[in-house]
C-alpha cells in the first residue's frame, strides 16, 4: 500500500506576513524533499489583517487576500504535488489574553466566505461550528511560550511536534500532554523560512484526494509522526 507524505503546517508569504519564501518556491521545496501533500495553514489571525487596519473594507476583500497563498501555491502545483487549504487562525478577543493558535483542517473557501468574523468568536464557539461542518481542530505548538491551555473538550488533537527550529515547542511536554487526555497528535514543520523544509509531517498508509479524505484519515488513522 502506497503511504502518502503530508505536511501538515506550512505558511506562505503571499499571506504570512511572517513567512519569507513565496508559494512557488516552498512548493518546489516540497516536491524536491519527496512529499505528496501540504496543508497551507496561513495565517487568519490580527497579524494578517493589520494591512487593513483604519481602512474600509469587507470580509470578502479579507478572505481573498487571506486565499493568496493557498491559490499561488495550488497553482504553483500543477498537479505535482497535493494541495490542500487549511488555516492558523488566532482570536482577536483581549479577554482571551494568549497567543493561542489553532490548525484547522478540512477548510473550504465557501466556509470562509460564509462566516464573517470568524477569527472574533471564542474557541467553545468556533470549535463546535468547525466540527459542525466536518473540519477537525488542533492547537498549535500549545506549550511554546505565550500559550495556554485549551480545554481538551475544544479540540480534536494537538500538534505534538513542530518542527521550526527558531522556537522551543516544548515538543515533549506536548506528547505527554496528548497522551494523558487522549487527543490524537499531529507534527509540522512551521514552514517559514527554506530551511524548514520537511522538518515535521505527516506519514499517512493510503493515498488522500481531498479535504474531506484528509479530515477522515486524520481522525480514523493513526499516521506516523515525522520528527526531524
Amino acid at each position: 500500500m502506497d503511504s502518502f507524505i503530508c505536511e501538515m503546517h506550512a505558511h506562505t508569504k503571499n499571506t504570512s506576513r511572517c513567512a519569507h519564501v513565496s508559494a512557488e518556491d516552498m512548493i518546489n521545496d516540497y516536491i524536491n524533499a519527496g512529499y505528496n501533500g501540504i496543508v497551507i495553514t496561513d495565517h487568519l489571525s490580527p497579524s494578517t489583517f493589520a494591512k487593513f487596519e483604519g481602512k474600509a473594507v469587507s470580509w470578502k476583500e479579507k478572505i481573498d487576500f487571506f486565499l493568496r497563498g493557498y491559490n499561488a501555491a495550488l497553482k504553483a502545483a500543477n498537479g505535482k504535488i497535493k494541495v490542500f487549504l487549511g488555516m492558523e487562525i488566532r482570536f482577536y478577543f483581549p479577554e482571551n489574553a494568549n497567543m493561542n493558535d489553532y490548525l484547522v483542517y478540512g477548510v473550504t473557501e465557501k466556509f470562509l466566505y460564509d462566516n464573517v468574523d470568524i477569527d472574533h468568536m471564542r474557541i467553545a464557539e468556533f470549535s463546535e461550528l468547525v466540527h459542525k461542518k466536518g473540519m477537525a481542530i488542533f492547537q498549535a505548538h500549545p506549550f511554546r511560550t505565550g500559550m495556554t491551555i485549551t480545554k481538551p473538550k475544544y479540540l480534536d488533537g494537538i500538534e505534538v511536534y513542530n518542527g521550526c527550529p527558531r522556537h522551543n515547542s516544548y515538543n515533549d511536554i506536548a506528547n505527554d500532554w496528548a497522551d494523558a487526555n487522549s487527543l490524537l497528535k499531529t507534527s509540522g514543520s512551521d514552514y517559514h523560512e527554506h530551511e524548514d523544509t520537511a522538518r515535521g509531517g505527516l506519514i499517512f498508509d493510503r493515498q488522500i484526494k481531498d479535504n474531506n479524505d484528509l479530515v477522515r484519515l486524520l481522525l480514523e488513522t493513526n499516521p506516523e509522526i515525522i520528527r526531524r
